[in-house]
């Protein structure tokens, strides 16, 4: 038993934001069925792709069925809007006001759903000054201190990250939301609106954020380059946790490298002695790592004296861990071919159910069939009328990798 079985989810969202969610609420065992325009999820196009799925796209929605209408003829819409009906959530990260304009607002589906959750990611929420405004997850974390707290401190200049947090706070705040909401609906027996925006999300999930939104961090000292990394004479690297400057970081080092010279050494008496000569302590310790036959020997060390290290890892090498394996970490599931992706696993263990990524992520209008039968109890007669018309739309492995 699953904790969201027996769930509808009606995902209509695309690229990351909502589809992160809708996945979460899939491991989670809920029917996500994903609509899809006949021009498909951007995601889609990504690459690498392996028989005509892309890996990114498979990340975000393995475990969904897929649906692909036509939601510019009345007929696609109609169908749309009875699915809505059958609903325990809908999903989308469009733009505020866009799902409205095709008459799929909460208050419309509310009057024949009333149990309804409908859940909204978008850019800087449903109302506000900035409301209508475009949102990436780029721009957004550099709006909201992301960038500009990582530039200060590393000392680096100001630089985007390859990582789009905002569009993943944003969709693990959304499921949290709607969880919420469907445990409330549990007792009142009504529904209702989740308003989750990127720009919020990011900044909940900045842990430094009240510090500086209350004007404190112009009396900190400022910040140095933070947890350092280590090389052993294997080539690999060590990152050791905390900034050896600091007084009980700085007297672990010493008893670990066995150097009690270092700490009657002027330039390193104290903190601020530290500070102003950091590279000399860090190419002091950096040295004696190096003495070390590997990283794994350097980490088994540092713990000898209290210092936490973990060696830097690809997430190809993370993936080979004994650890990943026995955890569960990486789900292996159908490129659609005769091999598989090598899928993050979602992070839950339950004592009394079960979670976790599975099946595969469907080609566009995969599902048409199953979905239509299993939500609307529609006729296969019904359904082939519909293809015929382009009103339901399929598109399979096109060959071309």
């Amino acid at each position: 038993m699953r904790p969201l079985s027996g769930i509808k989810v009606l995902d209509f969202s695309r690229v990351l934001a909502g589809p992160h969610c809708g996945r979460m609420l899939a491991d989670l065992g809920a029917d996500v069925v994903k609509v899809e325009p006949i021009t498909g999820d951007v995601l889609r196009t990504s690459t690498p792709r392996r028989n005509s799925i892309s890996a990114a796209f498979t990340h975000q929605n393995i475990g969904k069925r897929n649906i692909s209408i036509e939601l510019r003829d009345p007929k696609g819409l109609a169908i749309a809007h009875a699915l809505c009906a059958k609903a325990d959530v809908i999903l989308e990260n469009f733009r505020p006001g866009t799902m409205a304009k095709m008459g799929f607002d909460y208050k419309h589906l509310s009057e024949s759903n009333p149990g309804l959750v409908f859940a909204s990611i978008s850019g800087y929420g449903q109302d506000g000054v900035w409301r209508d405004r475009r949102a990436y997850a780029m721009l957004v974390q550099a709006e909201m201190g992301y960038m500009e707290g990582d530039a200060r401190y590393t000392g680096r200049e100001l630089s985007q990250e390859p990582y789009a947090h905002g569009d993943l706070y944003a969709g693990t705040q959304c499921c949290v939301g709607i969880l919420a909401a469907l445990l409330q609906r549990s007792a009142t027996g009504k529904g209702g609106t989740v308003d989750i925006d990127m720009a919020e999300s990011i900044l909940f999930m900045n842990e430094s954020a009240t510090v500086q939104a209350s004007g404190l961090s112009e009396s900190l000292p400022l910040p140095t380059t933070g947890s350092p990394t280590f090389q052993a004479a294997d080539g690999q690297f060590v990152c050791v946790a905390f900034d050896p400057v600091e007084h009980g970081v700085f007297a672990s080092y010493v008893q670990a490298m066995g150097n009690l010279k270092m700490a009657a050494d002027p330039r390193f008496a104290s903190r601020q002695a530290r500070i102003e000569n950091r590279s000399e302590l860090l190419k002091m310790i950096d040295r004696w790592a190096q003495s070390f036959k590997s990283a794994r020997e350097l980490e088994t060390h540092l713990a000898r004296f209290g210092l936490a290290s973990g060696v830097v890892r690809s997430v190809a090498e993370a993936a080979r861990l004994e650890w990943a394996n026995e955890r569960g970490a990486f789900v292996e599931v159908s490129d659609r071919g005769d091999g598989c992706f090598k899928v993050p696993n979602t992070p839950w263990r339950f004592s009394a159910g079960q979670s976790g990524g599975g099946g595969v992520a469907s080609y566009r209008g995969e599902d048409n069939r199953d979905v239509l039968r299993d939500w609307l109890a529609m006729s296969d007669v019904e359904i082939s009328s519909m293809e015929s018309e382009g009103i339901l739309s399929y598109r399979g492995p096109s060959g071309k990798g």
